[in-house]
């Protein structure tokens, strides 16, 4: 145990956020520098307990309280090899998971949790900064090929995986670049894309080739794939957007989250000087209360917006932790994000009934009614209509599963009943040695589940092609069924 009344002396702390107005100015992560001592105090608050449920709040199963101690004794090397015996990419997960093992850290039933996102974030941050992040070459090739079907975490988890146990692996991605969301859905002030490059340099190194700006089911078909390859991972995620059906869908104005994020992406590394969606001086709606929508507020307020309102169809969430959702599960509390910070005009408990548009096609207001939510679905409350205005309208409510693409079709691999492909207990699809890991299976979850995912399918397809395997995999397949 690290400091054995920590957790009672040492108040809960993490790193100071940059001021907004200075952090508006710019696209850079918004967090301050914290001294390593500092966070040792923090690491010491771990009561390195009996039962861990951290562990059962982590998909991955991190060894957090052992990781916990070691940074508390400064021990750096030993710490970031413990972290990353579970974890491909903590500095993914340090800067982008919701923490569901602070939810679940024991600390918490009383008192505030241990700070263990911060505590894994700057634990591989270290191991950065003194080169003790080093590629993994196998020491022999086993001869056998594997293709990987999308970059982002699930893929890249597997890719990694897969190197390492000696197989040649190529990862496609349709993209220019490689990253899949990391890259692509991330704003550059929640991670800035030079993280995700030091990290595929590593890839490169151990042996791992990237294919970007190959569109897999088109230049690429799927009997290339199998003629080429011994097994086939999908990690292509759950990328088919929620749509919103409504009269003035058409107008000039009204666009996905994912048309508008990777413009802002492109803004902040200088790819391009005028983004092709462009808020400065507009009034944005942003229909959805979550991480994406979050992220496009902190961008529309980077690229100049006159306003920015968000909406959610949901009530206002309680500050406490509902009674419903006890320790140690995680819960639906209203939190307030580094973006809210910046600007904070939520509105909760409404739906959209209309896009106004100005008659030439282009929109110019939001038709909007207060709801009720009973007999099972939400209903609009009469009299309460109004109209906002709003040059663009973001839709940020989440996706519905994997696009229904021609690979899908090539492949003839079954979709389940919630329009996801289909897999097994082993991760392996309807069709013998193509496997799935990720959202294009699990359906749009977190970046943890991600990572867990693609580990656990690396361990199945090295069985697969060796009939045995020494990887890693956070969910065995005995268990999967009761985690998933």
């Amino acid at each position: 145990m690290a400091d054995p009344k920590g957790f009672m002396t040492t108040p809960r702390e993490t790193p100071q956020r940059r001021p907004v107005d200075v952090r508006i100015q710019d696209w850079r992560e918004v967090y301050e520098p914290q001294s390593f001592e500092h966070l040792q105090k923090q690491a010491g608050r771990c009561m390195d307990c009996g039962i861990p449920f951290c562990h059962n709040g982590c998909p991955l199963g991190n060894l957090i309280p052992e990781w916990n101690d070691l940074i508390f004794r400064g021990d750096k090397e030993e710490a970031i090899d413990r972290l990353h015996a579970t974890n491909n990419f903590p500095e993914f997960t340090g800067r982008l998971c919701p923490a569901p093992c602070e939810t679940a850290c024991v600390v918490g039933i009383n008192r505030d949790a241990v700070t263990i996102k911060q505590i894994e974030l700057r634990t591989i941050e270290e191991a950065f900064d003194a080169n003790n992040v080093k590629p993994l070459a196998p020491d022999r090739l086993s001869g056998k090929t594997v293709a990987v079907i999308g970059s982002g975490p699930a893929g890249l988890a597997a890719a990694q995986q897969l190197t390492r146990a000696g197989h040649t692996v190529a990862v496609y991605e349709r993209a220019e670049k490689i990253g899949g969301l990391l890259r692509y859905g991330i704003p550059e002030f929640k991670m800035e894309k030079h993280i995700v490059d030091r990290r595929l340099a590593q890839m490169e190194q151990e042996g791992t080739r990237f294919r970007p700006g190959i569109n897999v089911g088109v230049e690429l078909t799927g009997s290339d794939l199998r003629s080429k390859y011994d097994a086939i991972v999908l990690a292509m995620g759950a990328t088919q957007w929620r749509e919103l059906p409504i009269p003035g869908r058409e107008n000039i104005g009204v666009y996905q989250a994912m048309e508008f994020l990777p413009w802002g992406n492109k803004q902040a590394l200088g790819e391009v000087e005028v983004p092709g969606i462009n808020v400065a001086g507009k009034h944005v709606i942003i229909l959805g209360g979550g991480d994406t929508g979050a992220d496009c507020l902190g961008t529309s307020v980077r690229q100049g917006a006159a306003s920015v309102t968000q909406l959610e169809i949901m009530p206002r969430p309680t500050d406490e932790r509902p009674t419903s959702q006890p320790w140690p599960t995680y819960p639906m509390i209203y939190r307030v994000s580094s973006a809210h910070e910046e600007l904070d005009n939520r509105m909760f408990s409404v739906s959209t009934q209309e896009f106004i548009g100005d008659g030439k096609g282009n929109l110019k207001a939001l038709k909007i009614v207060e709801t009720k939510f009973e007999n099972g679905k939400f209903e609009p409350i009469p009299g309460t209509e109004k109209e906002l205005p709003a040059d663009f309208v973001f839709l940020a409510m989440g996706f519905t599963g994997p696009e229904k693409s021609a690979l899908i079709e090539q492949l003839e691999v079954e979709l389940d009943d919630r329009g996801n492909i289909k897999r097994d207990e082993n991760f392996q699809s309807t069709e013998e040695g193509i496997f799935v890991a990720g959202d294009v299976g699990r359906g749009q979850s977190l970046i943890v589940w991600a990572i867990a995912e693609g580990r656990s399918a690396a361990a199945a397809v090295d069985r697969y092609l060796s009939g045995e395997t020494q990887l890693h995999s956070p969910i065995e397949p005995t268990t999967r069924s009761l985690m998933v």
